[in-house]
């Protein structure tokens, strides 16, 4: 402490003592100087913020969160000690004018000015929180901040004074926050500089007043920071009312002290009064509906050097000995069982002190209430509070007659004031809040997929075209059984996909995901829907499909499964390859011109193959492959847009089938698939579409993985994706087909697992979710596709997103009537055909 600060508080120490207050209720509040990317400079002192990362503690196992909350306590015991630390957990609302701005300039195609305002009339509906974990440290005392206001006084009434920090000083001082940093973004917070725009939010929403954003520069100082800052605050005796510039009253704040723990933490559990805070629940006083109260926090802590702790430990140890040996040298000769009990657990405290990484420190929590409708919804919201941590046997009161002094303490850059309410113990104790725990999953930012829906609120980013970006692997997948909603959740990140201007191919297989191009065609996006049939010949011919290059090669092995074993056999390959090349140098190649080559030429087998070949031209399955192309039916285009090519009838071998053993169905259903792989490998692979981002989507991919061909062609998108930018998204009812796709699961990045009812695949689905296969891990995988009463919840999952962090969350839309059109659901899909087919006439 600079000597000009210990003067200054001397000085009203003198009058705090009249009245039986401490120095620090009465010191005049510091005044902010700047502000920068993780610091915050006052007239008194300067401190290093941080933005501290939440950990998914909801799914964790409990031996994980004993583990993570063993760390914390040791980062708090090794990085911590001597440094006083300000701890903040403080909630915002992602409003739908933020994520209209947001979503100009996350997506690209369509019409998204309609989507964004889809999704901020979503967003503002649900007026979801979103918790943020500040914590403060006091790098130093600015010794000549004192003296620099006596003597810039003067200037400053002039309106022309200076703030006394100099470019060297804020050199220094970041520094010392970065070399902090570099140690705490080790620990389980995961903690880096907080941005400077959060740090003035965070200043400005104490007053409650329309603020302008702040500025991007490197520091805020001067009128930019005192329009931020400025507020009015009028205390009474159980709560604070904030003015506006009128002078209306715009919130009602009141403080809350925490002045009894019990003596024994049990963690993990309800008592992590820290993590507990987003689960607080209050009857509204008008409407009586059930709403949540989010309250904040600030904790105001020092962790002690082990050598003052020890010191501590031994004069509480050494004054119960004394006691203890006064008493028995009285009459009596008996000692009272509190001063045993004392100096026993005060020896094992020493002995842990000395053999462990524990120490003690000094904290002051506080619980932050406020409203902003009226003086009786704070109350309401007081009691409920009250209420819920006596349940955890946590006293909370509100602090009466202390409401100036503890809200100032709680703002950015002030002190502690009230320092008759705090508490000396361990490490574990604040460790033990998990503050940082709760619920957290999917990207830091990009498109807006759904809901979480464990203890914390909020929302999830899921972004499938983002992995080639940040360089890491590429394939998303949707698991679980039929009719829980995972193929529309697919046809959502798809959709999403197709607005950031991808190629989105989906090969549909399954038959019910017509949804996706009537969602893209809502939304304004190039959305293409081929159907493969009688009705579309030509449209899978690799001739047409692929480079004239490679076409050749790719038809022949395209036809040799499609004729007859005998036919292989006797050396058909020979007429087809030559048939083919020279199909390659004419100007328009097709397919069915190898056919007309074959049925005209000499040799009887050459002959029996083209006819063969022409009569399969005329089935649903052949026609795509062989047939002639018609005026008005589009072949598949390598562009962006939305591209669902559907497979009716299609009936794949099973895996390891010799081909003598395939039925004719079999054998075509292989060649047209093989076709379609074949295109999408290709697309992917385009040097003049490196750039643009690519999507291929397989519903039903339990189809392809029966299959020799289906594997290597998902082992192949799924190791090349990153390097070709393109992103596989599959489907699946079966997690057990997957654990045999070693290049698959190692590709992936996300899994969403939807409700399994048996225990195999239920074990297969915790290994994708890197869960502990458990009657507890089944117990949640069987359980999360219903809802409180035992109804289906379409949608709800559990989510495992890049950083392996597990939640539940429910996927969204941004309108009612997007999720309608996507909808698998027989009925709607009957009433959406019958709706389109209205509108075409």
């Amino acid at each position: 402490m600079s000597t000009t600060t210990m003067a200054a508080r001397k000085g009203v120490s003198r009058f705090g003592r009249m009245f039986g207050l401490g120095a620090e209720r009465m010191m005049r509040e510091p005044q902010l100087v700047a502000v920068s990317d993780g610091l915050v400079v006052t007239t008194t002192a300067a401190e290093a913020w941080f933005l501290l990362s939440s950990a998914n503690t909801d799914l964790m196992p409990e031996s994980a969160q004993d583990a993570e909350q063993d760390a914390a306590a040791l980062a708090l015991a090794k990085i911590l000690p001597g440094y006083d630390c300000h701890l903040k957990v403080i909630w915002a609302r992602l409003s739908g004018e933020e994520y209209r701005a947001e979503a100009r300039q996350i997506f690209t195609a369509g019409d998204i000015e309609a989507f964004a305002s889809m999704w901020a009339q979503r967003l503002d509906l649900l007026d979801l929180p979103q918790r943020h974990i500040l914590l403060g440290i006091k790098l130093a005392e600015r010794g000549s901040a004192t003296a620099a206001s006596v003597k810039n006084a003067p200037a400053d009434l002039l309106g022309i004074g200076h703030t006394g920090l100099s470019a060297g000083e804020l050199a220094q001082l970041d520094g010392l926050a970065r070399r902090l940093e570099r140690r705490l973004e080790q620990t389980p917070w995961k903690a880096r500089l907080a941005p400077v725009e959060l740090l003035a939010w965070a200043v400005s929403r104490e007053s409650y007043r329309p603020q302008p954003a702040p500025p991007r520069l490197p520091a805020i100082t001067g009128a930019s920071l005192v329009r931020l800052s400025a507020a009015k605050a009028i205390p009474h005796s159980d709560h604070l009312r904030l003015m506006d510039a009128q002078g209306e009253c715009v919130a009602w704040v009141s403080v809350l002290a925490m002045p009894a723990f019990p003596e024994t933490l049990y963690t993990p559990g309800e008592q992590e009064w820290l993590r507990c805070l987003s689960e607080i629940a209050y009857a509204h006083p008008d409407t009586g509906e059930e709403a949540l109260v989010c309250p904040e926090a600030s904790v105001r802590f020092t962790v002690w050097r082990k050598g003052r702790a020890i010191k501590e430990v031994d004069k509480v140890r050494t004054s119960a000995k004394e006691q203890r040996r006064s008493a028995a040298e009285g009459s009596a000769g008996e000692t009272f069982a509190e001063t045993e009990e004392t100096e026993l657990v005060m020896e094992q405290l020493r002995r842990r002190m000395s053999r462990d990484s524990m120490t003690l420190l000094e904290d002051h929590p506080r619980i932050v209430v406020s409203s902003t409708e009226s003086l009786e919804d704070l109350r309401a919201r007081c009691d409920a509070v009250t209420t819920h941590y006596s349940g955890l046997s946590i006293d909370v009161v509100v602090a009466a007659d202390e409401q100036r002094e503890m809200w100032l303490e709680t703002q950015i850059g002030d002190m502690l004031r009230v320092t008759d309410l705090g508490h000396v113990r361990e490490t574990d104790a604040l460790a033990a809040s998990m503050f940082w725990g709760g619920s957290e999953a999917g990207d830091d930012s990009g498109p807006i997929a759904g809901l979480l829906t464990g203890t914390t609120p909020g929302v999830c980013r899921i972004d499938i075209t983002a992995g080639s970006a940040r360089g890491d692997a590429t394939t998303t997948a949707f698991i679980g059984r039929s009719g829980r909603g995972k193929t529309t959740a697919m046809m959502l990140a798809t959709l999403t996909a197709g607005m950031k201007n991808s190629f989105a191919l989906m090969l549909g297989f399954k038959g019910d995901e017509g949804g996706l191009i009537r969602a893209g065609q809502y939304l304004g996006l190039a959305s293409h829907h081929v159907t493969c049939g009688t009705s579309t010949p030509a449209v899978a011919d690799l001739f047409r499909l692929l480079p004239r290059g490679d076409a050749a090669l790719q038809v022949v092995s395209q036809l040799l499964i499609v004729l007859p074993e005998r036919m292989r056999e006797a050396g058909v390959e020979t007429h087809l390859l030559k048939a083919c090349n020279e199909v390659v140098q004419h100007h328009d190649t097709a397919s069915w011109r190898v056919v007309e080559l074959l049925k005209n030429d000499a040799h009887p087998l050459a002959r029996e193959a083209g006819n063969a070949l022409e009569e399969l031209s005329r089935t649903q399955l052949g026609a795509p492959l062989l047939g002639r192309p018609r005026d008005g039916v589009s072949p598949l285009r390598p562009e962006p847009g939305l591209w669902l090519v559907q497979v009716p009838g299609l009936t794949m071998p099973q895996a390891g089938t010799a081909p003598r053993d395939m039925t004719m169905t079999e054998r075509v259903s292989l060649a047209l698939m093989r076709g379609l792989i074949a295109y999408a490998l290709n697309t992917s692979a385009r040097p003049d579409l490196r750039d643009l981002p690519k999507v291929v989507a397989i519903p039903e991919v339990h189809v392809l993985t029966g299959t020799d061909d289906g594997r290597r062609f998902l082992d192949y998108i799924a190791r090349t994706g990153r390097a070709l930018d393109t992103s596989l998204a599959i489907d699946t009812q079966d997690p057990q087909s997957l654990l045999g796709l070693d290049g698959v699961l190692e590709a992936i990045t996300t899994v969403c697992g939807f409700e399994q009812s048996t225990k195999s695949q239920q074990d297969a689905m915790a290994e994708l979710l890197r869960l502990p296969v458990s009657e507890t891990t089944r117990a949640l995988i069987r359980g999360v596709g219903k809802n409180a009463h035992g109804d289906i919840r379409h949608g709800h999952c559990i989510v495992r997103d890049r950083r392996d962090r597990v939640a539940t969350m429910q996927w969204d839309a941004a309108d009612a009537h997007v999720l309608h059109l996507l909808s698998t659901n027989p009925k709607d899909q009957a009433t959406a055909h019958h709706e389109a087919g209205r509108g075409s006439r």
